[in-house]
């Protein structure tokens, strides 16, 4: 008898359309930014150009997912920049990096 008086009644809500609705808008502007990326990886030549445009849209990308998914977008703009722009920095450090390291071999040889 104590056994069944621990039990736990499972209450199933109905689905809410509208966050689905929203979940597949979400992921169909991630496809689409995808897309733009795999023209410019198969119409482009390989150079700066083309790995800037990679970068760049790699950071919408993930500014996109942090607004939708981590709720960043009912945030103040202070703690969105305080996420952003160190990540901006990150990626201008290894940019800079591999543009040093590359003329310091070319000097090299």
């Amino acid at each position: 008898m104590a056994l069944q008086e621990n039990r736990q009644t499972l209450e199933v809500t109905p689905r809410n359309g509208e966050k689905i609705k929203k979940i597949w808008k979400i992921a169909g502007i991630l496809l689409f930014l995808t897309l733009i990326e795999f023209v410019f990886a198969f119409t482009m030549e390989r150079g700066m150009l083309l790995y800037a445009i990679f970068i760049g849209l790699t950071l919408v990308k993930a500014g996109y997912i942090m607004m939708e998914f981590m709720h960043l977008k009912e945030e103040a703009k202070i703690l969105i920049w305080s996420i952003m722009l160190p990540l901006i920095f990150l990626i201008w450090l290894v940019l800079a990096l591999m543009r040093e390291g590359s003329d310091i071999f070319l000097l090299r040889w």
